[in-house]
């Protein structure tokens, strides 16, 4: 499963690179920002997904993975036999991850389309780092790419911002629900996209990656209620949220 195991209590107060007391936006700009830093492809922030889960998307709380790789996942039903979700299950230790490796223990017959999957979308080695919060529920902060693998240092550094940004994102969250505003970026990307800019035009305009510019869309169309983007411009004008 794993081909290193790391713990620590150190604390790195300057890993974020970006204050995370704030907003989601901020969390979601300060995890794409050590994505860059450290070389990785996109980052994952999940609840651990109970036994009786029948789908990973659910369990996603913060994510740069492609929609389609989240997609074909559960379409292949690959979180179950799932060697990574086992463990996350079973252990609380931060561990790495190899795409061929690690699905090699899948029991289903599944490992191939796993690994491909994987491999595909340029995620195929990385490593997990197991997460709580006060009141006992459990999630996991994950960093993915082609790099090589983490250096202990890394491991320790990285492990040390999963409880945080867990725990912050839920409170984030929990405080949120009601709320139906679209937040400064959200607005950014829908007025762009309402001037026919693409995501990856947004991205060198915005200074962000294209997974974060898709996540600030998808996120501003669910909340508008709308079944895509252009229905969101749409219903976002008529909101007077756009000039």
């Amino acid at each position: 499963m794993a081909d290193r195991f790391h713990t620590t209590s150190a604390r790195f107060p300057n890993a974020w690179g970006a204050d995370t007391s704030g907003s989601q936006d901020d969390i979601v700009e300060a995890l794409d920002g050590i994505v860059r830093r450290h070389g990785f492809r996109g980052y994952l922030l999940i609840n651990v997904p109970s036994e009786t889960s029948t789908d990973f998307s659910s369990n996603v709380l913060l994510t740069s993975w492609p929609d389609e790789m989240l997609r074909t996942y559960d379409h292949a039903g690959l979180i179950f036999g799932s060697p990574v979700i086992e463990h996350l299950r079973q252990s609380t230790n931060p561990f790495t991850y190899d795409a061929d490796g690690t699905n090699r223990r899948r029991a289903d017959g599944k490992a191939a389309i796993a690994a491909d999957l994987f491999q595909r979308h340029g995620l195929s080695r990385g490593a997990y780092f197991p997460a709580h919060n006060s009141a006992g529920l459990r999630g996991a902060l994950a960093f993915g790419g082609t790099r090589e693998a983490l250096t202990p240092r890394e491991m320790a550094e990285l492990n040390a911002l999963a409880n945080t940004v867990f725990t912050q994102v839920l409170e984030l969250r929990a405080g949120d629900r009601q709320a139906v505003s679209l937040s400064r970026r959200e607005i950014e990307c829908l007025s762009w996209a309402s001037a026919g800019k693409t995501s990856m035009e947004m991205s060198e305009i915005l200074g962000l990656s294209e997974y974060t510019v898709n996540h600030y869309l998808n996120r501003a169309t669910r909340k508008l209620d709308a079944v895509n983007r252009v229905q969101a411009v749409a219903k976002a004008i008529r909101a007077g949220l756009l000039n």
